[in-house]
């Protein structure tokens, strides 16, 4: 155990000028010249060296409407996706309850970012990772995986077809020199997104319009990002939270199958971690409109800036969001106008990721279309954004809606060996506090092993 590395504590990634300033500006300086030093690990945080929430705030010019659209930036987390988030609490708590040990090969299931996350948290702690994912999808991720020392193990498909790489998980678990960072089942995804994400969403509206969190969005993934909304509603009782799905795979809606090309979004499942007692609507995004969409904050900065956006803003765009940011920026927007939320009103987003990883995306657009003049970004502008529509939005806060998503995961956790008496124990708000109160006893944990 000794010669592993360990980083911080939950409460040092929500608030990391609680870590000790030496060991902090040491892993400042590194997040630019050394990525792959482990006092990187220090750097799992959505604050920037000033601790500020990294954040954008869209305009009406965008967006269309009064309320703020407030956008977390994933982009800056090492390896450029807050998804080392997970991956490093998954880890570290399987290292300190010794069930992870130095001479296990990790496998992390992912259509994408997850894996990023797992190869490189891996790398840090000098574990071996295997990465399972979908054969389908960006090169980029692929490269990405490797660069880090991850190995591939890929399954047929794209990124509807996440629940293959699980089950192929769960065949190579078989092997005990085998541990997953199954992220859509282990409940250390939730308590990071709870505590760090959710904490970090509350602490990104302050001094933005009223101070409050009126909606929260986020594509499920793993549905891990979701939690956040757990604390968000602790805070503001009144904020709904919604639950994103790709038009042309609404599980979630409606029992929807088929493939899509927004990356970062796992379907065709509910997850074991997704909390449905928290998400109030369900809302369909779809995938066209998130290239579409990647494609004027990428190349269309002229085309900003006359529509008043500031300079500052319109820079950050080109870079700072991915597919997935796209969608869940788009579902901010559809729960704003459904709600009818105006001056004032805070509607807070995650973009996953930035760009770097989505040039072969863009350059699949540019073949697939004749023309991508101005008229034709402008017209995507504002079809996209400014005129989003409420249509496809799911109201599931009623217990016969609640019941049927219950339905949905009993009929994709029951086999692979969970108990009927275990998920019914998940539709009590009780289960899931009583995860989230485990923060503090891995608090404990990780401080005991990093003195040791």
């Amino acid at each position: 155990m000794s010669k592993v590395p360990f980083g911080p504590t939950y409460d040092e990634m929500l608030h990391p000028e609680k870590i000790e300033p030496a060991v902090r500006g040491k892993a400042l300086k590194k997040l630019h010249e050394d990525e792959l030093d482990p006092i990187n690990l220090f750097n799992i945080t959505w604050k920037d060296a000033d601790n500020q929430v990294r954040k954008i705030v869209l305009p009406p010019a965008l967006t269309g409407i009064d309320a703020n659209i407030v956008v977390l930036l994933g982009c800056g987390f090492p390896s450029g996706s807050h998804k080392v988030g997970p991956a490093y609490s998954t880890l570290i708590e399987g290292l300190v309850d010794g069930e992870i040990t130095p001479e296990h090969t990790i496998l992390g299931p992912s259509t994408g970012n997850f894996g990023i996350g797992t190869a490189y948290i891996s790398n840090l702690l000098g574990l071996k990772a295997v990465v399972i994912m979908p054969d389908n999808m960006s090169k980029e991720r692929y490269e990405r995986i490797q660069k880090y020392g991850g190995e591939l193990e890929l399954t047929p498909g794209s990124e509807s077809d996440v629940i293959l790489t699980l089950e192929r998980t769960h065949e190579m678990m078989k092997n005990p020199k085998n541990k997953a960072l199954a992220q859509f089942e282990l409940m250390a995804n939730y308590r990071f997104h709870r505590h760090v994400t959710g904490g970090s969403a509350i602490e990104a509206v302050k001094g933005i319009g009223n101070g409050r969190i009126a909606g929260f969005t986020s594509a499920p993934g793993s549905a891990g990002t979701l939690a956040a909304g757990d604390q968000i509603k602790a805070a503001f009782p009144e904020a709904k939270v919604a639950a994103l799905e790709p038009y042309e795979c609404s599980t979630l809606a409606n029992g929807g199958r088929g493939q899509h090309r927004i990356e970062g979004i796992g379907d065709k499942m509910c997850t074991l971690i997704h909390n449905v007692l928290a998400t109030d609507f369900l809302i369909l995004i779809e995938d066209e409109e998130t290239v579409q969409g990647l494609k004027v904050f990428h190349d269309g900065t002229e085309l900003l800036l006359k529509m008043g956006v500031d300079p500052e803003l319109a820079k950050i765009l080109t870079y700072a969001v991915g597919p997935s940011g796209i969608c869940n920026i788009i579902g901010a927007i559809k729960l704003a106008k459904y709600m009818r939320f105006g001056p004032g009103d805070n509607v807070v987003t995650i973009a996953t990721d930035g760009f770097d990883r989505y040039d072969s995306v863009l350059e699949d657009l540019n073949r697939r279309y004749l023309e991508l003049t101005d008229t034709v970004l402008s017209r995507w502008t504002k079809d996209i954004f400014i005129d989003a529509t409420e249509e496809h939005v799911y109201d599931v806060r009623r217990a016969a809606a609640k019941e049927r998503l219950f339905k949905q995961k009993e009929s994709d956790w029951l086999k692979f060996g969970y108990t009927q008496e275990y998920l019914d124990s998940m539709k009590d708000q009780g289960f899931w506090d009583a995860e989230y109160a485990k923060v503090e006893l891995y608090n404990a944990k990780i401080a005991a092993q990093r003195s040791e």
